[in-house]
């Protein structure tokens, strides 16, 4: 049964209140926004953005894409690399610039395309997969006049068994590769090439998402850098192949490394920029193949100059270690992070021991010698947002409610329809406990942090 509620909050900036004509809601704390410190740990934060907590039901509002005037596009042109992080974003998010935002709401309905177009439905032959031929996909979710074409469909296959089930974890549709057109490559004043992830849906992604445990990287065969850690299930999702029959599916990272290669080579010579987007897990997949993707120096358009890597992550987790962060920083990766403060998954792996954590000495901070390689830290500049709602609390999660609320800030739409995240990872557990199964260590902390989620401001 879907539920929907619309407020219309007042906006609360650094400077002051702005403050919409109709009923006003109260607003709680403002949005955050984190650029990098010298030292390797984010330091600075400021202001932005809204505050949002619904507590009633009024009149829905009608979704629609946010245009983006041919102005603007003439401006996007000669802006590009600073919308895409060129400088950190930094005097782009306070306020937040109408481009930066334009392109986070851009990028944001690329990635809700994939849950648009993903087959829930069991009786379907394209359960778990796309809906939609590579051709008619975009088309199909409403996104025609997107002025990109999608080049490729990417599949993973998390290398995890669950008792409770008795199939194996063949690959599933998690994404796509596109490129844009001549047309709006001119608008872009650059060819950009997008890859997209959706969140987690199936049970072994569950397992993946829960194995909490950071693993050495190792994805340059000439460098081992073994203190390069991540989350041993994203790596697992990222890297595992389909082994089970003869014409088992590549890897999720061969099939992108090879498609991401094969796009360079054939637009050499212009000018190009990779964007990797992704809401939840796919906002760790898409950090990993950014970091991948720069580590082996595949965006080296020539002996000069780098092609751009960035990423727009939604709702996304913790990926890797400081060691993680600090190589992503040292190789150029771009990373914009949208959040939602009330949003528990951004807070996981790592609720304790993360960016946040220092010991403290005789009245001073100490930085622990093991803090580098065993505790888990976020990667990039974090614009924060604040909405939360009584009556839905998985709209904290919501891919569909961090894009409307970017759209319009004055209200609110909250949406629950689609793929339920939070019932669906208690389902998973309680199914787990129920048959006296240790499905992970980290079971406990999932149960509480979504019981958190539903306790929150009540």
């Amino acid at each position: 049964m879907a539920s929907k509620a619309l407020m219309k909050p007042t906006l609360n900036f650094k400077h002051g209140t702005l403050k919409n004509n109709e009923a006003q809601v109260q607003s709680h704390s403002f949005g955050q926004v984190c650029f990098p410190g010298k030292n390797g740990v984010s330091s600075s934060r400021k202001s932005v953005v809204v505050s949002v907590v619904t507590t009633k039901t009024a009149s829905p509002a009608t979704v629609v894409a946010v245009p983006v005037k041919t102005g603007s596009m003439v401006l996007l042109s000669q802006k590009w690399r600073e919308i895409q992080g060129l400088n950190n974003w930094e005097s782009l998010v306070e306020p937040l610039h109408p481009l930066l935002r334009n392109e986070i709401i851009r990028y944001g309905e690329f990635v809700a395309a994939c849950y648009k177009a993903f087959d829930l439905d069991s009786n379907s032959k394209r359960y778990l997969n796309c809906k939609y031929g590579k051709k008619n996909m975009l088309k199909e979710v409403g996104m025609d006049d997107s002025g990109y074409e999608v080049t490729k469909y990417i599949y993973a296959t998390p290398d995890v068994n669950i008792p409770i089930q008795n199939d194996a974890a063949p690959g599933r549709w998690i994404g796509y590769v596109a490129v844009s057109s001549d047309e709006v490559t001119k608008q872009l004043g650059r060819r950009d090439m997008l890859v997209t992830f959706r969140g987690t849906v199936t049970n072994h992604e569950w397992v993946a998402n829960f194995m909490s445990s950071l693993a050495p990287a190792r994805l340059d065969p000439l460098h081992d850098r073994p203190d390069v850690k991540v989350e041993s299930g994203f790596l697992s999702l990222y890297t595992s192949e389909e082994a089970e029959t003869k014409f088992g599916l590549e890897s999720c990272r061969q099939q992108l490394l090879s498609e991401v290669s094969r796009l360079i080579n054939k637009y050499k010579g212009e000018e190009l920029s990779i964007t990797l987007a992704g809401h939840s897990m796919g906002s760790a997949l898409a950090l990993l193949l950014a970091y991948d993707i720069s580590e082996l120096g595949l965006n080296k358009a020539d002996h000069h100059r780098k092609i751009p890597v960035t990423v727009f992550s939604f709702g996304g987790p913790r990926v890797g270690n400081l060691s993680f962060k600090q190589r992503c920083e040292q190789l150029g990766v771009k990373v914009l992070r949208i959040v939602n403060v009330n949003d528990p998954i951004t807070k996981l792996p790592g609720v304790l021991f993360n960016e946040n954590f220092r010991g403290l000495i005789g009245g001073s901070r100490y930085e622990f010698p093991w803090f580098a390689c065993s505790c888990y830290v976020h990667v990039g500049v974090e614009l924060v947002l604040d909405f939360f709602n009584v009556q839905n609390p998985s709209c904290v999660h919501d891919l569909e409610t961090y894009i409307n609320l970017l759209k319009w800030p004055q209200r609110l739409g909250i949406q629950k329809e689609g793929f339920d995240w939070m019932n669906k990872a208690r389902d998973l557990l309680i199914t787990a406990q129920s048959l006296n199964i240790n499905l992970m260590p980290w079971k406990d902390v999932a149960i509480n942090m979504v019981n958190m989620v539903q306790s929150q401001r009540t």
